[in-house]
């Protein structure tokens, strides 16, 4: 009751003001195409061994962040070794160069700086920030994690050990699980069918031999990128990353990895993962997405905001909370890799409503193809991928990492400045096509995560149901 008097007093003083119409009813400003770079700060160089260097100068803050990011991830590890590259970041964290574990996070934090070690499907990255008047001193932490990780074997015990007891942790959070399923009933054999950090049976193999192996096989400088924002220039920074990094001998590239099957699953397939414990089932569909260098991932990305990635403004978000009263929040998303992932529609729902929840996701897929986004939803979900876009790159260090981003995927250098001239280029029928190509309700995976003697009554008619266990 208060927030409607405070909305409608709001009205009223634009009103009194000469608004007739409240901000928040006001169609979007026009899109304008500019350069997310100012000129001239931003630079490109490469290493006689192959390393290349992307620099964007900011001097508005005495920061800096650097860092070094390869093209290969947890995408070119073999199915029974699954986790290898989650494995292998973790453990360059714990000691480099003459420092140990400890000493290694000491020195970062006397700098008051930061070390982050990420692996990712695609990538595997090590950064460092920190003042810029200690460049010297980040650049020494960055080399000696890059080119001389220990990989002590009792750190790769510790290492086996947490990640063992997060998998298992991991357990108790339905909508992990629903997750972990669904990548196995899609991709099962295939390095996607399991989770980045693997599984309790591929972990319990890992050890510091093999983290060591599959480092050198992927941290070669001919397939790395360099990264440097914030209080720096090129002309200071390029003889000292020489310096650091000019050593760094080059290495045979691995392939990417072998693509998952063009279409997932064949048929509509049902999985119950039992857990009689919950009063609440977590639900989660899907089907074979696309990847992320697709020429059509912004049509899509339009056709997927009005359907369920634009929050409040969604399909599904209308029909199921706000017309049904079914549930909190749904989504759907793609998963963009180098390789096709998941296209994947997620919420949850009291056990008893999971039928009727099906029903309304089913019946909103198949009228996504049939009516597909209108001008108006398209507008709307142009100017909110608009907006995400910009608060996505409110600072040097996010702008750097969209176009290392960028790099990763071998996509055009100036994919950031005319993403919103592709926005507004494209059309209904642009979206209105990727519904039907898209779009499989059909051939669904769909996985709940509840007490199975309570589900499974309601889906059977939906097609065959499999109960697993957690």
């Amino acid at each position: 009751m208060r927030g409607r008097l405070v909305i409608a007093a709001a009205v009223s003083m634009l009103l009194a003001l000469g608004c007739a119409t409240p901000a928040w009813e006001q169609p979007p400003p026009p899109t304008q195409d500019r350069p997310v770079v100012q000129e001239g700060m931003f630079h490109r160089a490469e290493l006689d061994n192959g390393l290349e260097l992307l620099v964007l100068e900011d001097h508005r803050l005495p920061r800096v962040t650097l860092g070094v990011t390869v093209r290969r991830g947890e995408g070119v590890v073999s199915f029974d070794q699954a986790g290898l590259a989650v494995f292998t970041a973790e453990l360059m964290r714990r000691g480099a160069g003459d420092w140990n574990a400890l000493e290694l996070s000491r020195a970062v934090d006397e700098l008051g700086a930061s070390l982050s070690i990420r692996a990712g499907w695609d990538s595997m990255s090590v950064g460092v920030a920190g003042l810029s008047r200690d460049l010297d001193a980040l650049l020494e932490i960055l080399s000696a994690v890059i080119l001389q990780p220990q990989m002590d074997r009792r750190e790769a015990d510790r290492t086996r050990a947490e990640t063992l007891a997060q998998l298992e942790k991991a357990k108790d959070d339905p909508g992990t699980l629903a997750r972990w399923h669904l990548a196995r009933a899609l991709y099962d054999g295939h390095r996607y069918g399991r989770p980045q950090a693997g599984v309790p049976e591929t972990v319990e193999t890992l050890d510091a031999k093999k983290a060591r192996s599959f480092y050198r096989s992927v941290f070669v400088p001919n397939d790395a990128i360099f990264y440097a924002a914030g209080d720096v220039d090129m002309a200071s920074l390029l003889p000292r990353v020489g310096v650091a990094l000019g050593a760094w001998e080059r290495g045979e590239v691995l392939p990417p990895g072998p693509a998952p099957p063009e279409q997932v699953p064949a048929a509509r397939k049902i999985v119950i993962v039992d857990r009689p414990d919950l009063v609440q089932a977590r639900i989660i569909l899907g089907h074979e997405g696309i990847a992320r260098a697709n020429p059509d991932r912004i049509a899509a990305s339009l056709m997927n905001t009005t359907l369920g990635g634009g929050g409040f403004s969604a399909r599904l978000m209308e029909t199921l909370r706000a017309e049904a009263g079914l549930t909190y929040a749904v989504g759907s998303g793609y998963g963009l890799r180098r390789h096709p992932g998941p296209f994947v529609v997620s919420t949850f729902t009291r056990v008893h409503e999971v039928r009727r929840v099906l029903d309304l996701t089913l019946e909103e897929l198949e009228r996504m193809q049939q009516d597909p986004p209108s001008e108006d939803e398209l507008a709307a979900a142009r100017a909110l991928l608009v907006g995400r876009f910009s608060l996505g790159l409110e600072t040097s260090a996010a702008v750097l990492g969209a176009l290392v981003n960028l790099e990763v995927y071998r996509l055009p250098p100036d994919s950031l400045d005319t993403y919103r001239g592709r926005i507004r280029a494209t059309t209904t029928e642009d979206t209105a096509r990727m519904a039907r190509q898209l779009l499989h309700p059909d051939r669904l995976v769909i996985v709940l995560v509840g007490p199975a003697e309570a589900l499974r009554p309601q889906l059977e008619q939906l097609g065959p149901v499999e109960v697993v266990e957690p």
